[in-house]
C-alpha cells in the first residue's frame, strides 16, 4: 500500500469535467459506506439523506485569488508568474512590509536572479532567489497590492481543466469559488465544497445539522505529482491555516458529546486532523500544515468526509484511502467510471461515511 503504483487508475478523458453543472447542487453524489464497500447514487442536493441531526460540518472558507500574472522580462520576452504562497507572503507583508512570494516563471529562459519583471499596472517583481524550479520575487508597487493582483491576475485553474491560451473564462471567477469563500489566499479551491448553496445550507442547519468554518489556503502543491516510488519518501507541501478558538471549540464539544465531524474536502481534513488531539481536543491559531495522511495513518477527528474525484496518484487519494481503505476508493472510483461521473474539480462528488 506504499508504492506510488498502488494508486493509479485509468480514467476516459471525457470524464474529467471542465465545466460546471449550472446548479451547484444538482452534481452526483456517491455515498460510500467504508465498513461494507456499498454504494449509494444520489444527487448532492440529497445530501442530507447522509447526514444525521447534530452532525458537525466543517467547511474550507478559503478564497481562490486571481495568482496568474503575466508580464515581460527587462529584455522584452514574455514571461508568466504563478504566485504559490499568496497568503503567507500577505501574512508577512502585513507585518514586514515586503511582499515576497515563492512562484513558478514560465518564460522562453529563466529569469536571473536580481532582474525584475514588468507584470502591469505598475507592478513590478524582482528576481530574490531561485531554487529548483521556483522562484522567490519580491514585489513592488504603489497602492493596495490585493487589489492590484486582482485587476491585473487571471484565475489558476488545474492544468486539467482546458481554456483557450489557458486564461480563465469570465464565468469562472464565480465557478471556482465556494458560495461560503471568504478569506483570501488560495491558489486552488476547496472543491468539495464548490457543491453547496446557500438555501442547501439553510435546509440542512434548518434540520439540526451544525456548520463550522475553518481556513487553509490551498497551494498549488495540491497538483504537484508525487515522484517518489515510495509514498512514504513524499514531502507534502505546506499550506497556511487559520482556525479561530470558536471553530476550534465547535469541533471540541462535538467530539465530547459523541456528534459527527464530517469534514468537506481534503483540505478541512488535514487541517482538523493536524489541530486535534487524541483525547477529542482541537487547538486554534494559525500556522503552517503539512500532514502527509497516507493508508495507515490514525484519524483523531474527522468521522465523515465529503470530498470530489481525485487524480491518480496523487496525495488526495491517498488520503481518502486511508480513511476508507485503498481497495474500497478504487472499487468505488471503478463504480463511478462505469456510471459516467464527473471527475475532478469541477465534477462530482462523494461522500465516505
Amino acid at each position: 500500500m506504499y508504492r506510488l503504483a498502488d494508486y493509479s487508475y485509468d480514467l476516459p478523458q471525457e470524464r474529467i469535467a471542465q465545466e460546471p453543472v449550472r446548479q451547484r447542487d444538482t452534481s452526483r453524489l456517491l455515498c460510500v459506506n467504508r465498513k461494507t464497500g456499498a454504494l449509494m447514487h444520489k444527487f448532492f442536493y440529497e445530501i442530507k439523506h447522509c447526514l444525521k441531526p447534530g452532525d458537525l460540518v466543517v467547511i474550507n472558507n478559503t478564497k481562490v485569488v486571481p495568482a496568474r500574472l503575466k508580464g515581460k522580462k527587462e529584455t522584452g520576452g514574455r514571461v508568466e508568474v504563478l504566485i504559490l504562497d499568496y497568503a503567507s507572503g500577505f501574512a508577512d507583508f502585513k507585518t514586514k512590509g515586503v511582499f515576497t512570494c515563492d512562484c513558478l516563471v514560465r518564460a522562453s529562459r529563466a529569469p536571473k536572479v536580481g532582474s525584475f519583471l514588468f507584470l502591469g499596472d505598475g507592478l513590478t517583481a524582482r528576481v530574490e532567489n531561485s531554487d529548483n524550479g521556483i522562484l522567490t520575487l519580491r514585489f513592488i508597487f504603489n497602492g493596495d497590492i490585493s487589489e492590484i493582483i486582482k485587476k491585473i491576475g487571471d484565475i489558476p485553474l488545474p492544468p486539467y481543466i482546458k481554456r483557450q491560451n489557458q486564461i480563465s473564462e469570465p464565468e469562472d471567477r464565480t465557478n471556482y469559488q465556494t458560495v461560503f469563500a471568504s478569506k483570501e489566499g488560495a491558489v486552488a479551491a476547496p472543491t468539495a465544497g464548490l457543491h453547496f448553496t446557500g438555501a442547501l445550507m439553510d435546509d440542512l442547519a434548518a434540520s439540526g445539522i451544525e456548520f463550522a468554518e475553518i481556513t487553509l489556503h490551498v497551494g498549488y502543491g495540491t497538483f504537484v505529482p508525487v515522484r517518489v516510488d515510495d509514498i512514504r519518501d513524499h514531502r507534502i507541501h505546506s499550506e497556511f491555516y487559520t482556525v479561530s478558538r470558536a471553530a476550534a471549540d465547535r469541533v471540541t464539544r462535538a467530539r465530547q458529546q459523541g456528534r459527527r465531524v464530517v469534514a468537506v474536502g481534503t483540505t478541512a481534513v488535514r487541517t482538523l486532523e493536524y489541530l486535534s488531539e487524541d483525547n477529542g481536543h482541537m487547538a486554534w491559531g494559525s500556522g503552517m500544515c503539512d500532514l502527509f495522511i497516507y493508508p495507515g495513518y490514525k484519524f483523531k477527528c474527522v468521522d465523515s468526509i465529503v470530498t470530489n474525484f481525485h487524480l491518480p496518484e496523487s496525495t488526495l487519494l491517498m488520503l481518502v484511502s486511508a480513511f476508507a481503505g485503498r481497495e474500497t476508493v478504487l472499487s468505488a472510483y471503478a463504480a463511478a467510471i462505469k456510471e459516467k461521473y464527473r471527475f475532478f474539480s469541477y465534477g462530482d462528488a462523494m461522500f465516505f461515511e
